[in-house]
């Protein structure tokens, strides 16, 4: 790829987040020639984005800080048809009180990343739902249905998996890239907006969008892809044993956040820290040459970085410092995720397997045993060593058992 020369793309190819560009040069002399107006789109399928969202969140934030415009796209509108991209099979509907409970979810988020205004470069939040729903279906097929042929759909890679897997694709869903190009059209020409950034899975999506408008309205639009994120061991980023990594404390409180970057494996800690923190490139080379114990300092830097941006200063001060006492000192802050149960549970005894399930540090009962059984889970900082051992209430320390997962995931069990 050609080094570009504006600030905003030069950032970017430098960090890792530049996937596909539909004219990368054309692009670059854009940005170069004055504040453009970019956007991502984000559908209203659950009240919290997740980690998995955070790449195109700080490409936006990356642009803002470049002079440029960002816009937020909140699909009120094609969440009630649900992207089909890449999936086997078709999204629950949602009615519309749970699109508007989960819009209000999200707005939480982008306010920690972006700076909201009335100012040139000062990022908006726009529902697609405020021109999606006005429209009459006829006129919409007539006006821009022929300019979509199916022959061109089917060779998108996220429709084509889901027929070779002979999985359904309703005619409903079909529709979701006719709209979701629809709406690309409708903020360059209510917003001037020319470019838009998603994950690599919305390639398709996008360059159907700057097709639609060069056809109707003569304009020239860009797309950007971000990469599709795995961990160096393979795995997809942001889902653990407990589901995904929200970014929404009432989802995931602050510390267990914090401790999910923490535990970042070793050959992703520079790659991570270029994407996901706004720290010098030349620090972080540095601290990707750490080797053995040395690399933790890293990790903890990135944890609280991430943290910080997230849910802010005092959030990644308090999540640092409660880990801090729980690893160094061995206390048992309130600071850990925790559960409650009857303290008459425990007199009956509670295998110490479905413990770590209730706590989120297992997925299920099977997996807690096989934790057990393989040396990795501790009841008060002990190791347990029986898969079918209990807990009782003799166990109970200061009213509660501190149970762990591996070496640094922890949960309190509070009886009640």
């Amino acid at each position: 790829m050609t080094q570009p020369h504006s600030p905003f793309l030069k950032t970017l190819a430098e960090r890792g987040f530049v996937h596909q560009c539909t004219d990368l040069a054309a692009l670059d002399a854009a940005l170069g020639a004055g504040p453009i107006t970019a956007y991502v789109g984000f559908d209203a399928t659950a009240d919290s984005l997740h980690t998995g969202h955070l790449l195109p969140i700080m490409a936006l934030r990356w642009l803002q800080k470049s002079g440029h415009k960002p816009i937020i796209l909140i699909g009120g509108g094609t969440t009630q048809i649900g992207d089909p991209s890449f999936r086997d099979s078709s999204r629950p509907l949602l009615d519309d009180a749970q699109i508007a409970h989960n819009i209000a979810g999200l707005r939480k988020v982008f306010s920690q990343y972006l700076t909201f205004g009335d100012g040139p470069t000062d990022a908006v939040m726009v529902d697609n739902a405020d021109w999606l729903d006005p429209l009459r279906y006829l006129p919409f097929l007539r006006d821009f249905g022929t300019h979509f042929t199916l022959n061109r759909m089917l060779t998108f890679d996220s429709v084509r998996q889901r027929l070779e897997r002979e999985q359904p694709l309703t005619l409903l869903e079909f529709n979701y890239m006719v709209l979701q190009a629809f709406d690309f059209l409708e903020l360059s020409r209510r917003h001037s907006c020319v470019l838009q950034m998603g994950g690599s899975d919305q390639w398709g999506n996008i360059v159907n969008g700057i097709e639609l408008a060069r056809r109707i309205d003569q304009r020239q639009l860009f797309g950007l892809t971000t990469p599709l994120l795995t961990t160096s061991s393979g795995t997809k980023m942001g889902k653990t044993a407990g589901g995904a990594v929200w970014l929404n404390n009432e989802r995931l409180s602050p510390y267990e956040f914090w401790q999910f970057w923490r535990n970042t494996e070793d050959d992703d800690v520079a790659r991570f820290l270029r994407l996901f923190t706004e720290l010098p490139l030349g620090e972080i080379q540095r601290m990707g040459k750490l080797q053995g114990s040395d690399i933790n300092e890293a990790k903890r830097i990135l944890a609280t970085d991430v943290t910080r941006l997230t849910h802010g200063e005092g959030s990644a001060r308090e999540a640092a410092e409660t880990a801090h006492r729980t690893f160094t000192e061995g206390a048992w802050p309130e600071g850990l995720p925790s559960i409650e149960i009857p303290a008459e549970e425990l007199d009956l005894g509670i295998p110490v397997a479905t413990l770590l399930q209730r706590t989120g540090l297992a997925i299920s009962r099977s997996e807690g045993r096989r934790l057990i059984k393989g040396g990795g889970a501790k009841l008060n900082g002990e190791p347990v060593d029986d898969e079918n051992a209990t807990a009782t209430r003799a166990n109970l320390r200061d009213g509660a058992l501190m149970l762990t997962a591996g070496r640094k995931r922890h949960a309190l069990v509070k009886a009640i």
